[in-house]
Order: C-alpha cells, then sequence, then structure tokens
C-alpha cells in the first residue's frame, strides 16, 4: 500500500512551476542545473509565456511536466504588473509551486471549500501551441499561493493531450519535497485535496520550501 511517507511525488502530480521576472533567465537557469533546455510553450493572455519540459517516470514518459514562467517580452508586460505566481515580487528564477489533476476536478474543489481551504474559483485559461493551435483548460485561480506554494492549485485538461505527453525534451522525475513549519496543517490539506507525499517540518530558516528532484545529463539535481 502506497502511503504519503513512501510517494515521492503526488499520484496526481500535473505539473511543476519555476517562475521568473524574465523568462529567458529562467530558461537558462534550468538548463544550466540540469542540461536540459525547455522547449517554447505558449503566451498566455495575462502576460506570460512559458517553456516546457516533460518528464519520464523511470525512463518512460508520464503526464508530469516542469513549466519554466516568465513574462513574455512580445507583450511587453512589465514583470513587476505580473501577479501569477509572485512573478511581481521575485528578483530570481525559482519553484513556485505544483498543479495537481484530480480526476473529480469540480469535487476536489468543492471539498477544498468545504474545509476552509480556498484554491480561489474555476476559471478557463488559453493559450496558442508554437503550432498555433488553441490549448485551453480550467485550473483553480488561487494559483497555489495560500501557504507559500507547498498548496497546489487544481487543473482539468478536459478532452486536451496532457503537454507532458507531448513532443519536449526530458529530465526523469525522482521527487518532489514539501516542508513547512507548520507540517500537520498542510497534511490535513493535502488530505482533503488527494495529495499523498510526505510532509517535513521546515527547520533551517523555518520558511516553506518545495524541492523538486531530477535527473538528466548534469545527474541528480535539485531545483528550489
Amino acid at each position: 500500500m502506497t502511503t504519503p511517507d513512501s510517494q515521492p511525488w503526488p499520484r496526481d502530480l500535473d505539473h511543476v512551476v519555476v517562475a521568473g521576472p524574465d523568462l529567458a533567465l529562467a530558461v537558462e537557469h534550468v538548463a544550466d542545473l540540469t542540461g536540459v533546455r525547455a522547449a517554447p510553450g505558449g503566451a498566455h493572455p495575462v502576460g506570460t509565456a512559458n517553456h516546457l519540459i516533460g518528464f519520464t517516470v523511470r525512463g518512460e514518459r508520464a503526464p508530469h511536466y516542469l513549466e519554466v514562467i516568465g513574462p513574455d517580452p512580445a507583450q511587453g508586460v512589465p514583470a513587476a504588473q505580473i501577479p501569477t505566481f509572485g512573478i511581481d515580487h521575485r528578483t530570481s528564477p525559482g519553484l513556485a509551486t505544483f498543479a495537481t489533476h484530480p480526476i473529480e476536478f469540480e469535487a476536489t474543489h468543492a471539498s477544498a471549500r468545504v474545509a476552509g481551504i480556498d484554491l480561489g474559483e474555476i476559471r478557463p485559461l488559453s493559450r496558442r501551441t508554437p503550432a498555433g493551435d488553441l490549448l485551453e483548460w480550467r485550473i483553480t485561480s488561487g494559483m497555489g499561493g495560500s501557504r507559500e506554494g507547498v498548496v497546489p492549485f487544481l487543473i482539468d485538461w478536459g478532452d486536451v493531450t496532457q503537454p507532458g505527453l507531448t513532443d519536449l525534451p526530458t529530465l526523469d522525475l525522482l521527487a518532489l519535497r514539501v516542508a513547512h513549519p507548520q507540517p500537520e496543517r498542510i497534511r490535513e490539506i493535502y488530505a482533503v485535496l488527494g495529495v499523498e507525499v510526505h510532509v517535513t517540518a521546515a527547520v533551517d530558516d523555518d520558511a516553506p520550501r518545495l524541492t523538486l528532484v531530477v535527473e538528466g545529463p548534469r545527474g541528480v539535481v535539485e531545483l528550489t
């Protein structure tokens, strides 16, 4: 039986987010650490654009990926005006949060609300792929920010192919680690959301922390 203590990442993990105030520098940051350069994804109407890296699990493609996001140079919206993933406050790229894709998307959102967990409203989003195709999905608008990024946002791709399964460069996913000064509270939230992953007590500066562990051309590396 799989327990939160033995599950290295949430089984419903959709993607992990690296955000930065400069998209090109964020892509370079990930490439320098891992040896893999994220492929262009597309632009969002909120002033951002992303690049993507697919995740493999023990060498096999899986429905998980890494999103590297920042201000879209083509739209020209300053980073200071983009609150998405805290871009307006960031001075350098770093791990921002993660998303899960629960099978019962609306039911999970409703359960969170009943439990007093504010994930925000469900809203539609879209972007154009590099090929020009329109990609549409639904997302909870809280964007994972309610507990310093360790509480995920929810995403529903509907009938769209999950981006992690498209033609992307890849890294092997090893773990997503969570530390928080109130680990019991985060465990309670995860129980409601169906997130089965181990939560440890934050130690160093007592700050919440997400750590993504991957393996690629540069070996095993941690992104924080």
